[in-house]
């Protein structure tokens, strides 16, 4: 591999690891394996707790026994169990998480979006305001000096070498 290829691969990898989107998803990657602990925190320290208080404490000890008899735990169990205790405690998590995400991420940057593009659309509108105002002094401007040009036409005692000549001094110019 010639020095040009491996310097245009660092630059392809480069630019690679520049883009927007794998720094967002490596940020997005870190952030959440952080939320994940204090989802587990949560859903331990105070679901379970809330949980145990009509039950046991642990959601993974919630079991239906399919075809018995089922006794023991872990490798020594014996039968067949429905270990639905894991599964609703994984369904909580999940939903707190989503919660969470929704309440604390999601629905305030959807208002400050909506807060921003509404701020553009007044800018907009304003600037369409002005547009429009400019758009009419100028159209009155054009009137005025249309109107002005017909009744100065229409007066015989007036002359229009003043106007449009080279009056005053030969400078082509008008004098004004």
């Amino acid at each position: 591999m010639s020095d040009q290829e491996k310097t245009s691969v660092l630059q392809g990898f480069k630019a690679f690891l520049m883009r927007g989107n794998v720094v967002d998803l490596a940020v997005a990657v870190v952030i959440g394996a952080a939320f994940t602990n204090i989802v587990n925190s949560v859903v331990k320290g105070v679901i379970n707790p809330l949980v145990g208080a009509f039950g046991t404490k642990n959601l993974d000890s919630y079991s239906s026994c399919l075809k018995g008899p089922c006794e023991g735990t872990g490798d020594a169990a014996t039968g067949v169990r429905i270990l639905w205790g894991s599964v609703l405690g994984s369904t909580l998590q999940f939903v707190i998480t989503a919660g969470v995400v929704y309440f604390l991420m999601v629905l305030p940057m959807a208002k400050y979006l909506a807060r921003v593009e509404a701020r553009r659309k007044a800018k907009e509108g304003t600037h369409e305001v002005i547009e429009i105002t400019e758009l009419e002094v100028l159209k009155e401007i054009r009137d005025t000096l249309v109107a002005q040009r017909e009744s100065g036409h229409g007066d015989a005692g007036r002359s229009d070498s003043g106007q449009h000549g080279t009056g005053q001094g030969g400078t082509g110019r008008g004098g004004r």
